[in-house]
């Protein structure tokens, strides 16, 4: 099915790939938000603070910390509920996909070479 890499290798793409992501002059994302980012963009929505908190195991603070920055970066746009007013809604946008479309394809290049 895939390519097997050995954890060297695993940890030389990864490495590459997030110098690639640097030099390209993008936003530099935390391991948490990328880890947000990924969540919300594959896996189904609808994904919520508390959803998100939960699915992660990190707190509900750490999660609005990390999209307080992606919504300036306009990665994610957060919109309250209307069936539950209380609960806010994590939305994709589509800046966020172009980012990680791209990331993808540096990961893509990279995985080809090794």
């Amino acid at each position: 099915m895939g390519v097997e890499l050995s954890t060297h290798q695993a940890l030389r793409l990864w490495r590459r790939a997030l110098t690639d992501s640097v030099r390209n002059a993008g936003p530099d994302l935390t391991a948490r938000q990328m880890a947000i980012l990924l969540t919300v963009y594959g896996e189904d929505p609808p994904h919520t603070v508390r959803g998100l908190a939960a699915n992660l195991k990190i707190s509900k603070p750490a999660v609005t910390r990390a999209l307080d920055t992606m919504g300036r970066l306009d990665f994610i746009r957060r919109k309250r509920d209307e069936t539950d007013r209380r609960s806010i809604l994590v939305q994709r946008t589509v800046k966020g996909a172009v980012f990680l479309s791209d990331f993808s394809d540096i990961i893509r290049k990279w995985a080809a070479q090794a």
